[in-house]
């Protein structure tokens, strides 16, 4: 009797989480459509211009936002999943995820200095090392093979502007 009771007063209190996660699909839409109104549309654009996109995806999330919002307040509640693999005594590792964290921003400030393709490196290599990969070197070969392989299909295959950084400036393949 005492599970009905638990099940009742799950469904009467107000899914926080689930209202926030629409909220911020829907805040994600307008910042999309308020940007999209700023691109600014050159005359042979025709049509349908730079801001045609972004106005779609904007709308969209707006709408699934709302959607989402109105199914949650309706009583349409998301049902908690039962991973094998999940232990839900098990709490957050702060540590592991301030370290990825940081060595995000390590990755962001070292763009410029050192180049695209070494600040990858140390972010794919560290992440694996900090997710447990063993030995750390294999995971820095990896990163640097799996940045070089970027650089090459962004840079030099699709013309995106990644800094090749001091050591790679000459090579045109990569975009430096």
């Amino acid at each position: 009797m005492a599970s009905t009771s638990a099940a009742d007063a799950s469904q009467r209190t107000l899914p926080v989480g689930e209202l926030v996660f629409a909220g911020g699909v829907i805040a994600l839409g307008l910042f999309t459509v308020v940007r999209a109104g700023a691109i600014v549309q050159p005359v042979s654009a025709g049509s349908l211009g730079p801001q045609a996109l972004p106005y779609v995806v904007g709308i969209a999330l707006l709408l699934c936002g709302a959607a989402v919002g109105i199914g949650v307040l309706r009583g349409q509640r998301g049902v908690a999943e039962d991973g094998e693999d999940v232990d839900a005594d098990d709490s957050t590792d702060w540590r592991t995820v301030g370290l990825l964290i940081a060595l995000f921003l390590a990755h962001v400030l070292l763009i410029l200095p050192i180049g695209w393709p070494l600040a990858a490196t140390v972010l794919f290599g560290g992440s694996a090392v900090i997710l447990g990969a063993r030995p750390w070197w294999r995971a820095a070969a990896i990163g640097l093979v799996l940045a070089l392989v970027l650089q090459l299909a962004f840079a030099g295959g699709l013309g995106v502007s990644l800094p090749a950084g001091p050591l790679l400036e000459g090579v045109p393949v990569l975009g430096g």
